[in-house]
């Protein structure tokens, strides 16, 4: 007779970051369909206590963070590194308006992108957003995701920033095509 031994596996880091932020009363979800982002989307189209919403474009998402914010919750916005581009606009509402903001970017166009379309838009990522008001934090390896989205939800609602987690393509992974 054989002995089953049950052998747990160790949490995703996007689980991880999830749990975070409904332990931070996170209850809106705002994205565009986006691979690197799936596990959090799934779990939040799952959760009863969230509303998640899928934008038709990523500036969408950042006025929902604001009015959000009005109505006295949060929301996070979800987005592909080239969806920034579509937010540069608004987020001049962000910074006008003095509002929290929390954003986690997926990036592409950097370690082992296949993609040429990619590039452009990954490498303008940071500096755009910085030229915005937004601090970026970045994580690279999965024990750096919930320290860095630790620190950013106190950057955003204690601090009053605009933040911005960008999720390394080393830590997402590549895609193949």
């Amino acid at each position: 007779m054989g002995l089953i031994v049950e052998t747990k596996q160790a949490p995703r880091w996007q689980d991880e970051l999830y749990d975070l932020l409904r332990k931070a009363n996170f209850t809106q979800f705002a994205y565009v369909p986006d691979a690197g982002h799936s596990i959090m989307i799934d779990r939040s189209l799952k959760d009863p206590g969230v509303h998640s919403i899928g934008l038709t474009s990523e500036e969408e998402g950042v006025a929902l963070v604001a009015g959000t914010d009005l109505g006295g919750g949060r929301a996070v916005l979800l987005m592909q590194s080239s969806g920034v581009g579509n937010c540069i606009n608004m987020l001049s509402l962000i910074k006008g308006c003095h509002f929290p903001f929390l954003t986690f970017v997926s990036m592409r166009g950097e370690f082992g992108e296949g993609n040429p379309w990619q590039y452009a838009m990954g490498q303008a990522v940071e500096p755009v957003l910085k030229a915005m008001g937004v601090i970026c934090l970045r994580a690279e390896r999965p024990e750096d995701v919930v320290p860095t989205a630790s620190a950013a939800i106190t950057m955003a609602y204690q601090g009053g920033q605009s933040v911005a987690v960008l999720l390394a393509q080393r830590l997402i992974g590549v895609k193949k095509f």
